[in-house]
């Protein structure tokens, strides 16, 4: 009989030529364990995703309370289904008046799709600005805004009328005009390396739009759900976007996404033509269940101390020759090295110390560190420490 090893690379399409290859058969909290019984340390959230940690209690109680109601009944938006109502409103209520409509989509991707669809759709205009350097996923739509020319040049022709901003550059925001629909941002930009705005970089960026009448979108994928200290990274920015997204964090581990705006942006989609956005499974009622216990837990947390608290704890530890600095807020940081090949070899050697962590699409050289919010401090110093192991381990070698 085959193993697994053997099946995942005889029927799973590979996007790389190295997976991990880790065969996982336990999670917990902040914990992972493989085939062989090995235990990692998640340091990754899968890529921001776990934020309660792994099969958080309060979450696998309202999944399976939900398993015992219904799962999948009509495409989204004709049932009323009590999870999708409920995970609605607590959202809203969350928000600034004007993010009160919510749109349920199954990831992130999907979920920049339908906000670049609103945007153009209630404006009438088709420019669309996004930054370099930028994510957004990978669909057609949002490989078009992504800010990486290698990743998007194998696949062209993309979407028409985009442009491309510098991130931080004030100066750039001129090239906003009554001709753009929407501007797309993440609040950090994050497979860039988790490079924070400057200073009032966002609070222009939302007046230049307010000037011209564009959308400013606001990717909180990354950001959201309590990552960098508040609920939302926006909140730290004396700015209300028109749409926000959200994805990842959301569902506590299972697969869901929204876009949030106003019911007058939202009502767009009513009408020339009918139905503007569809989705079969979007806000799939499991999984809008798991996002309402993970929005409760999340909301029950003393973010603000939490955060900055580990956050410093990690700043504080990884010092080291050989690190060149650390970016990022809260628990969505980046630390740097020389150069891509030395980190890659330290992210190799910290896996097989028991350190799950891995490196950002965009800047190669920097390691990733956004562990589930759970993370106790006594567990940072041990991940940390074994970082630093890995760390001198490598160059010693």
């Amino acid at each position: 009989m085959l193993t697994h090893r053997q099946l995942f690379l005889n029927h799973l399409a590979q996007t790389s030529d190295e997976p991990l290859m880790l065969e996982i058969i336990k999670a917990d909290g902040v914990e992972l364990t493989d085939v062989n019984g090995k235990k990692y340390i998640d340091l990754i959230s899968g890529i921001s995703v776990s934020n309660v940690g792994h099969r958080h209690p309060q979450v696998v109680e309202a999944i399976k309370k939900q398993l015992d109601q219904y799962m999948h009944l009509m495409v989204y938006g004709e049932f009323i289904q009590t999870p999708q109502t409920e995970l609605a409103k607590t959202l809203c209520d969350h928000l600034p008046r004007n993010l009160n409509s919510c749109y349920f989509v199954n990831s992130g991707a999907e979920a920049i799709e339908g906000a670049i669809k609103l945007a153009k759709r209630f404006t009438g205009r088709t420019e669309i600005i996004a930054f370099k350097n930028a994510y957004h996923g990978s669909t057609h739509g949002a490989l078009s805004i992504m800010g990486n020319e290698y990743f998007k040049n194998a696949f062209r022709p993309l979407l028409p009328g985009i442009s491309f901003l510098e991130f931080n550059n004030k100066s750039d925001l001129k090239n906003i005009t009554e001709k753009t629909s929407c501007v797309v941002a993440e609040v950090i930009q994050g497979e860039a390396g988790a490079i924070v705005p400057e200073k009032d970089f966002l609070k222009a960026l939302h007046q230049r739009c307010n000037e011209t009448g564009a959308l400013l979108i606001s990717d909180e994928i990354q950001t959201g759900f309590g990552r960098t200290g508040t609920l939302f990274a926006f909140e730290q920015h004396a700015f209300i976007p028109d749409i926000l997204v959200l994805a990842k964090g959301m569902g506590g581990g299972m697969p869901l996404g929204t876009f949030i705006s106003s019911k007058e942006i939202m009502h767009c989609l009513t009408n020339n033509p009918v139905l503007g956005h569809i989705t079969t499974f979007g806000g799939h009622p499991v999984c809008c269940a798991a996002s309402l216990a993970t929005l409760k837990i999340i909301s029950e947390m003393n973010l603000k101390t939490a955060i900055e608290e580990k956050e410093m704890l990690i700043r504080e530890r990884l010092v080291h020759r050989k690190i060149k600095n650390i970016s990022g807020k809260g628990l969505l940081l980046a630390v740097e090295f020389e150069n891509a090949g030395e980190n890659k070899r330290i992210i190799k050697k910290c896996i097989e110390n028991g350190v799950l962590t891995d490196w950002f699409l965009f800047a190669e050289n920097k390691m990733r560190i956004a562990p589930p919010l759970i993370i106790s401090h006594d567990c940072i110093i041990n991940a940390t420490e074994l970082i630093l192991k890995s760390i001198d381990e490598t160059i010693n070698n």
